[in-house]
């Protein structure tokens, strides 16, 4: 079973098809869930279709741009392999530690990190600022990012590769599971409190993720983990917030009246956008 597991994510890099299946698929399943259980109640200023199309440019240059991250993810991760370089190799990793070790590396610093990073230096917090400007966070928002920010965390990732040496079969089971997290957490849809609640222990929970969306801090400056809950509680960036306290956009920078202005949203960051 393992073996068939890896085999088959070993090659998922070279069937880009199948890639896609795993992120419409998850899509499509959460956007009915939002209408069935929904989190909160979102007023989109046009329509819910009209709110997608500025939300999917953001992720189709998402990518293009991590198409070709891939491509030296390939090498670097066959570089480590013929070198034996990487936390997998110097400790003799079996393959199912090699995955649990590459996919807590990944996510510190794919997820937390570069993450928690753009948060603080203000530079980076402009193009970060686009993700958050969002008003109707749902899940087409999971990957509204500025190009200049998806190159910084594709950068971050390569980081975290070199790290562990982890091998492809690693990074492609770490990447797809982090966009089905991506989705789900920030998908409109309502847990009951018991579940999201025990989800939130370990792993990032949708009310965990809503609450990094709040338009104020120091809630804006919370709960950074992708994947993992874990970081966040470990290093002191974890916070609860009721979701009837919950309002998405931004208290600062620019009007939340042009989170749907794409123009605007890919050249404002290149300006002076201090409050």
């Amino acid at each position: 079973m393992w073996q068939n597991m890896i085999d088959y994510f070993q090659e998922l890099e070279k069937h880009p098809a199948q890639r896609m299946v795993f992120l419409v698929g998850g899509m499509l399943l959460l956007w009915l869930l939002e209408g069935a259980i929904p989190f909160l109640s979102l007023q989109y200023k046009k329509t819910k279709w009209r709110h997608a199309s500025v939300n999917l440019t953001f992720t189709v240059v998402h990518l293009v741009i991590h198409t070709a991250f891939a491509l030296v993810i390939v090498l670097l991760s066959d570089m480590s392999k013929a070198n034996g370089l990487g936390l997998v190799y110097w400790l003799h990793a079996s393959k199912l530690w090699t995955i649990v070790i590459s996919f807590f590396v990944l996510d510190f610093f794919g997820g937390w990190l570069v993450h928690w990073v753009q948060h603080k230096i203000y530079p980076l917090w402009k193009f970060h600022v686009v993700h958050h400007s969002d008003n109707n966070v749902d899940v087409t928002t999971g990957l509204r990012h500025h190009p200049i920010e998806s190159v910084l965390r594709g950068v971050f990732f390569l980081a975290a590769i070199a790290i562990t040496g982890a091998p492809m079969y690693a990074v492609m089971i770490y990447q797809t599971v982090l966009v089905l997290s991506t989705q789900f957490t920030h998908a409109n849809i309502h847990l009951p409190r018991w579940l999201d609640a025990s989800l939130s222990y370990l792993f990032v929970s949708p009310a965990m993720h809503k609450v990094h969306h709040h338009w104020q801090q120091p809630y804006t400056d919370s709960n950074y983990g992708a994947v993992f809950s874990v970081w966040d509680r470990l290093l002191g960036t974890y916070k609860k917030l009721d979701a009837a306290q919950i309002r998405y956009g931004l208290d600062a920078y620019y009007a939340n009246e042009q989170d749907e202005n794409l123009g605007m949203l890919l050249k404002k960051p290149f300006q002076e956008m201090r409050p």
